[in-house]
């Protein structure tokens, strides 16, 4: 096997930066050689990452529904939600034999408070950059058409042309 950023001894696919941090991997995934011994708990937790963000991100689209806001393209839900709950899961399962920082469930809860105050930090500034910017467009050229607009269709009202023939 090559070592290096290809491959480690163990096959897994996790890079190693130098040869001693291949055999940590190998020694830190319970591998005997083969790979095939067993599942551990380290392989399927992208597993869990993935499908708790599928479910994740399907709840907060479904947020806007319930709370009412505009959000036609679901970044809130998608973007927001997803991207929180990925932050997160970083400082949850973060493992030093493959990123050098290990998160709580490898013995180091500042990970995840690390985390957590990234993820905070990161909402209050996108918050703020959106209003700054939301009413500098709404003084430039506006946020919302007409309520007659509206009613008629924005195919009709903005771009004089119909987008179905029904």
């Amino acid at each position: 096997a090559v070592i290096g950023k290809h491959r480690t001894e163990d096959g897994s696919g996790h890079q190693a930066e130098k040869p001693e941090q291949a055999a940590d991997i190998k020694e830190h995934r319970g591998n005997t050689g083969t790979g095939n011994e067993h599942l551990a708990a380290e392989e399927l937790e992208p597993a869990v990452i993935g499908f708790a963000g599928g479910l994740i991100c399907y709840g907060g689209v479904l947020l806007k529904n319930r709370f009412h806001y505009d959000d036609a393209l679901d970044v809130v839900g998608i973007h927001g939600i997803g991207g929180t709950w990925g932050a997160l899961a970083t400082g949850i399962f973060a493992c030093a034999s493959i990123n050098n920082v290990n998160g709580l469930m490898y013995g180091n809860a500042a990970q995840f408070g690390i985390q957590a105050v990234s993820v905070v930090a990161t909402w209050a500034f996108v918050y703020i950059a959106s209003r700054i910017l939301l009413k500098v467009t709404d003084i430039l050229v506006g946020l919302r058409v007409s309520a007659d607009a509206e009613a008629v269709g924005l195919d009709l009202s903005e771009h004089n042309e119909r987008g179905y023939n029904l």
